[in-house]
């Protein structure tokens, strides 16, 4: 099979969809692989670790996308790109269509086949090709969310641990998955005061046990998040439905009752966000104010730590791949049950269950 790497074209995307040692295992089982020029320079991998590594390296985009098989990305296709695909390709990348029904549109009228990361589940229910991207998500959360906190950069002027004598910030985070407790880990690492809110008594009970009572734990009601997030200087939102829009847990009405220069950090943005005033940011424009709360909506943030980023998930992507390239994508769902629910667009029609209800009347 001959797969496809173009380079990333979101703003300041510099992650890449595969690595050279990748390339190396798929060219030792046989297959042909195209990288665009410059696709991993960002991440500090030239063109020629991939020529070594046994690919094709090609001047245009273009080529890429009309020469191969299988098209391996990392974020969303931009429009320009779903133009490029056809029936008969398959598209492997992140999609998150519930909140982009523009995107859903364009790949359904493409014909292609759109394997979305996102959505292959394991046979416990976790998403082993989320989960990388929600550790660094998690972990980023607590970092951008103590430089908003700066005063400098619109935040109410406090230090995330505090100091002696003077009280750490209260850091509320709403979802205790993987991006939540990764949230937590940096957030109780840096001295904060830590409230973690979730609907799952087993998980708070696990949460409380993995961090010692080092962390408050709440479960998510109406109510409970009201009063948590009105007296919080940081909230993190982490809540997730695979394949589906995130709920919004924090009302409009709640961000004008929030502490003047307090911080809210949307981590489910690529999924529609967790907040009612959310909307999507990016890295060249992070941030947003209302009522007098900093709001942090990209919708790539491992993007701004590209390298650990891009590394992390080519290492849980590459057995996917290499199934797919192996068996083609039909053959390579029909032997994995986790793989074919990542399924999201086929044969013009939008095939997973979760995406189909949140896209409603949209497509």
């Amino acid at each position: 099979m001959r797969i496809g790497i173009p380079k990333e074209i979101k703003i300041l995307e510099k992650r890449v969809g595969i690595v050279p040692a990748g390339v190396r295992e798929l060219v030792q089982c046989g297959h042909e692989v195209l990288v665009e020029t410059q696709a991993g320079v960002g991440v500090g991998l030239e063109d020629e670790a991939y020529l070594e590594a046994g690919a094709k390296v090609v001047e245009k985009a273009e080529t890429v996308f009309a020469d191969s098989d299988l098209i391996v990305k990392v974020k969303e296709p931009q429009l320009a790109e779903c133009e490029r695909l056809s029936p008969g390709q398959t598209l492997f990348t992140y999609l998150h269509l519930a909140a982009d029904p523009e995107q859903a549109k364009a790949l359904m009228a493409s014909g292609a086949t759109a394997i979305a990361y996102e959505t292959v589940t394991a046979p416990n229910g976790s998403l082993p090709l989320l989960t990388p991207m929600s550790e660094v998500a998690g972990r980023m959360s607590v970092q951008v969310g103590a430089h908003c906190l700066e005063q400098v950069h619109g935040g109410m002027g406090i230090l995330l641990g505090g100091v002696p004598g003077v009280e750490p910030a209260k850091v509320v985070i709403l979802g205790g998955g993987v991006a939540g407790s990764q949230a937590a880990e940096m957030a109780v690492g840096l001295g904060a005061q830590v409230t973690l809110v979730d609907r799952s008594l087993p998980r708070l009970r696990e949460l409380s046990e993995r961090f010692q009572n080092k962390i408050h734990t709440a479960y998510s009601t109406q109510e409970a998040v009201s009063a948590l997030v009105t007296d919080a200087d940081l909230v993190i939102g982490s809540v997730l439905i695979p394949g589906a829009a995130a709920p919004k847990l924090v009302t409009a009405e709640m961000v004008k009752r929030m502490k003047t220069g307090s911080v809210l950090v949307d981590i489910a943005i690529d999924q529609g966000g967790c907040f009612e005033t959310s909307r999507p940011t990016s890295h060249e424009e992070p941030t947003f104010v209302v009522d007098e709360v900093v709001h942090y909506c990209v919708t790539n943030m491992p993007g701004a730590v590209p390298r650990t980023s891009t590394f992390a998930l080519c290492n849980a992507t590459l057995p996917y791949v290499i199934k797919l390239a192996n068996l083609g994508s039909r053959e390579a769902m029909a032997h994995d049950a986790s793989l074919a629910q990542g399924l999201n667009v086929d044969e013009g029609k939008v095939v997973h269950a979760s995406v189909e209800e949140a896209l409603a009347g949209l497509v």
